[in-house]
């Protein structure tokens, strides 16, 4: 029987071409995904190791969690900390180190490393006035307020030499310093595309501190030490508010960081390549059954000279095995390129992953080889069941099994109630998991309904053929021939078409609510903010407020506090402008009350708190110094506006930082691009600074979730691509199924022109049947979703993208012709005579 299974994979090797190729396309995703992943974890966890030589113990501030703590950021740390760390027994040196945000802008006035990390920090001379942390490979380190030394990547893709001036931000305003040192450096985040800038020590700490404190110390070991014992004597000398981290800790703790923002990236790519599998498996299931159907005799024969049920089940399985490794293999192979080549192309749009070698790992060699297999033989296992099942004699007298009334009625009512089933969770999800079970749930009852529903589909279609004469006739019978093969084919397409539509459906929707809700919230004609998203200066509104045609501004800031126990922010606006630059709905009292020790609270934080208007309640504000609170109006809140308001002057006295998170600004004239250019030159042009109006914002948001589409868009087209394999793949197993069938045709006078166009309206009709499916199920998931979605986001209401839909159903009908392409020609090319004579 072994023997028997491998000549039958050589005799049907061209025939079984398609069922590999699709096995191999998920197999590839699968392996193509591990490689990518492994190797980016791979790099970035490297990279960060790197960056801790020279490192073995750090000291960094922490909150003690006791009930008496002030709610704002934990305290910094001293210079007398330093030195103490410097001395104690086993350490060798400490270095003082302060970080925080700084934009640097290129030749060309935009900024350098846009959409990664833009990091300045303190440059720290130690012994002979040099920072290990950070070589110079040309000029000096930065010694005054207006000097900085860059990276070398940096300093490379902006065009920059040590002497230029440079432009840059760390807050909002704009700086000019003269650039006096190129450095290299093993940071993580400049080999993934960042950019450093470095400060002498007193201009990081007055940017990013206090003078004097630093919010980490580096200590490195004396010979001898280990980090454990240097961790020890350190923490002797700690005040209660600091905590020492060996340099193994924190490399640990960053792969794990690293691990974890991989393991999300892994996931995902993981779901589309099994949805790819998933579509496969209908054209496996497809192919071992029409290879049975057309092999029954020599199954009856094998039965009849002694051959099991079990055996002939296993030659089938056999069969399946021997393709499955085939596409395991050339899936694995393929994968890697497809790692290799994700990576380039990631790399090419500007972000830079550190460098380092393709990692392959034997879990991915070993998941991609049972992946292949495992699929291929659970898709052939039925086909190969139903083929034992064939009565030898019936099989003999080529009485081919088919389907009963009674079979067909057990399929019916297993498909309706599993539809059902799915329909009822998808209705009543309360979480995404449920909806997705119940998606699930749902694809599966239709797959096992389409028999039933391709009858009265296609034969809707039916005036429509009528035009094509005899081969529009042919072809509308030979589609509803046999029900089971045309649903296999036609649910392949239609589980891609489901997903696709399902997510446009969503994103449309989501997309017109968060429009709705960033415009319809603002009366400001401009929000302007870091391109960062970073604090702005306190300045940047000053200077704005201070512009001739700006009629009123205010800055949304934040701050941490207490309230009955609970951690809380509140938000910080000028209590006299915030109803002109707003348009909040009250529930109850307005924005004139605003001011001293009133506030506006959205109706879900009142609701929680039980709080309504006059209501009163204690605040203990950043700096530890308690308050009381009297709510004097209640709005209704959204993702973008909710919170505690609390007028700026209330609030300033307890902040310790006082920064941005934007400015609102409404102009005498309304939005004008003059307006607009004249805002930016008072800001002194600052490429970290953005300027936008309600449109921009829009528009924002709509790139990006367009791109997001886009990327699923682009992972599920491998689902499609697989479904056009299996549209290809029926039809040129049926035309070599119906040899003697069109070669009567031929005969009778239906010439090579009306084959093609059989076969090809055959092949349109099906992928047609698998478009309007997967269009209507998509149309229902994104429609259903709304409640789970409206309960985040209520804003929300569907919007159908009809424009889209009719380009997806297009889509469809130009996978059917392409799909035809081969199939037709082979049936057009067949021998009349021979083709009669074939069984």
């Amino acid at each position: 029987m072994f023997r028997t299974a491998l000549r039958n994979v050589l005799a049907h090797k061209a025939r079984l071409l398609m069922t590999v190729l699709a096995v191999m396309l998920g197999v590839a995703f699968v392996s193509g995904t591990l490689v990518f992943t492994s190797t980016v974890s791979d790099a970035f966890q490297k990279s960060s190791e790197k960056g801790f030589t020279g490192v073995d113990v750090a000291i960094e501030p922490h909150h003690t969690g006791r009930a008496d703590d002030a709610p704002g950021a934990a305290s910094q740390l001293s210079q007398r900390l330093l030195d103490q760390a410097a001395h104690v027994p086993g350490a060798a040196s400490a270095t003082g180190s302060v970080s925080g945000f700084a934009a640097v802008a290129g030749k060309n006035g935009k900024l350098v490393g846009e959409g990664f990390s833009s990091t300045g920090a303190n440059y720290y001379p130690g012994a002979g006035g040099k920072d290990p942390r950070y070589p110079l490979k040309s000029g000096r380190a930065p010694q005054g307020p207006d000097e900085i030394a860059l990276d070398t990547r940096t300093a490379e893709r902006a065009g920059y030499k040590v002497g230029d001036t440079v432009r840059m931000s760390v807050d909002g305003p704009v700086l000019k310093q003269k650039l006096t040192g190129i450095f290299t450096t093993d940071d993580g985040n400049v080999a993934a595309g960042g950019s450093l800038a470095l400060f002498d020590t007193a201009t990081a700490q007055k940017f990013y501190a206090k003078p004097g404190e630093f919010s980490r110390i580096e200590v490195k070991a004396a010979p001898g030490t280990s980090q454990a014992a240097l961790k020890t004597s350190l923490e002797k000398v700690l005040p209660k508010d600091a905590e020492a981290t060996t340099a193994k800790e924190l490399a640990d703790e960053q792969s794990r960081v690293i691990a974890q923002s991989m393991d999300g990236m892994r996931t995902s790519l993981l779901v589309f390549a099994g949805i790819s599998l998933f579509v496969g498996v209908f054209i496996i299931a497809n192919t071992f059954t029409m290879l049975v159907a057309q092999r029954t005799k020599e199954l009856a024969l094998l039965r009849a000279v002694g051959a099991s049920r079990r055996q002939v089940t296993r030659s089938v399985l056999i069969e399946a095995f021997v393709v499955g490794s085939v596409a395991g293999v050339a899936g694995l192979l393929t994968g890697i390129g497809i790692g290799a080549g994700l990576r380039a192309l990631i790399s090419s749009t500007g972000a830079t992953i550190p460098d380092g070698p393709l990692v392959i790992s034997p879990n991915t060699i070993l998941v991609s080889l049972v992946v292949g297999v495992v699929v291929t033989m659970l898709a052939a296992w039925l086909p190969g069941r139903r083929a034992a099942k064939i009565p030898p004699v019936a099989a003999m007298n080529s009485v081919h099994a088919v389907a009963t009334t009674k079979s067909l009625v057990v399929r019916n009512s297993i498909g309706g109630a599993i539809t059902a089933l799915g329909a009822a969770i998808v209705l009543t999800a309360s979480s995404s998991t449920m909806m997705g079970l119940g998606a699930g749930l749902v694809l599966i009852g239709m797959f096992v309904l389409t028999p039933l529903l391709s009858r009265p589909v296609i034969a809707a279609a039916a005036p429509l053929l009528r035009g094509f004469g005899m081969p529009g006739k042919l072809a509308r019978q030979n589609a509803v021939r046999n029900p089971r093969r045309t649903a296999a084919t036609a649910s392949a397409l239609m589980i891609g078409l489901t997903l696709i539509t399902g997510l446009t459906v969503i994103a449309g929707s989501v997309q017109q609510a968060i429009d709705k809700m960033a415009t319809g919230s603002l009366k400001a004609d401009y929000v302007v903010s870091m391109a960062s998203m970073t604090p702005l200066s306190t300045d940047v509104e000053k200077k704005l407020a201070a512009h001739p045609d700006v009629a009123a501004t205010s800055p949304l800031r934040s701050s941490p506090a207490r309230i009955d126990g609970d951690h809380q922010s509140l938000t910080g606006v000028n209590g006299k402008t915030i109803a002109q630059l707003t348009n909040l709905d009250f529930t109850a009292g307005s924005f004139a009350g605003l001011s001293g020790e009133k506030v506006v609270v959205d109706d879900a934080t009142s609701r929680i708190n039980h709080w309504k208007l006059g209501s009163s309640f204690d605040v203990t504000f950043e700096d530890g110094k308690k308050g009381r609170l009297t709510v004097s109006g209640v709005y209704k809140g959204n993702d973008l506006m909710r919170g505690i308001w609390i007028d700026t002057k209330t609030l300033a006295p307890h902040q310790s930082e006082i920064d941005d998170r934007q400015v609102m600004v409404k102009v005498k004239g309304g939005t004008d691009e003059k307006v607009k250019d004249s805002l930016a030159k008072a800001l002194g042009d600052n490429p970290a600074i953005q300027i936008q109006t309600k449109q921009d914002i829009s528009d924002s948001i709509s790139k990006m979730i367009g791109l997001l589409l886009n990327m699923l868009y682009g992972l599920l087209a491998m689902a499609v691509i697989v479904a056009v394999l299996g549209v290809i793949n029926t039809l040129a197993m049926s035309v070599f199924e119906r040899q003697q069938e069109i070669g009567m045709l031929r005969a009778i006078g239906l010439d090579r022109k009306g084959i093609k166009r059989m076969v090809r309206l055959e092949s349109l009709i099906i992928s047609l049947f698998g478009g309007v499916m997967g269009i209507g199920l998509g149309v229902f998931f994104g429609w259903a979703a709304g409640d789970l979605i409206k309960k985040g986001l209520n804003t929300y209401e569907l919007v159908l993208p009809w424009g889209r839909m009719g380009v997806f159903l297009l889509l469809a009908a130009v996978v059917g012709v392409l799909a035809a392409l081969w199939p037709a020609r082979r049936a057009a090319k067949l021998n009349m005579l021979a083709a009669i004579k074939a069984e």
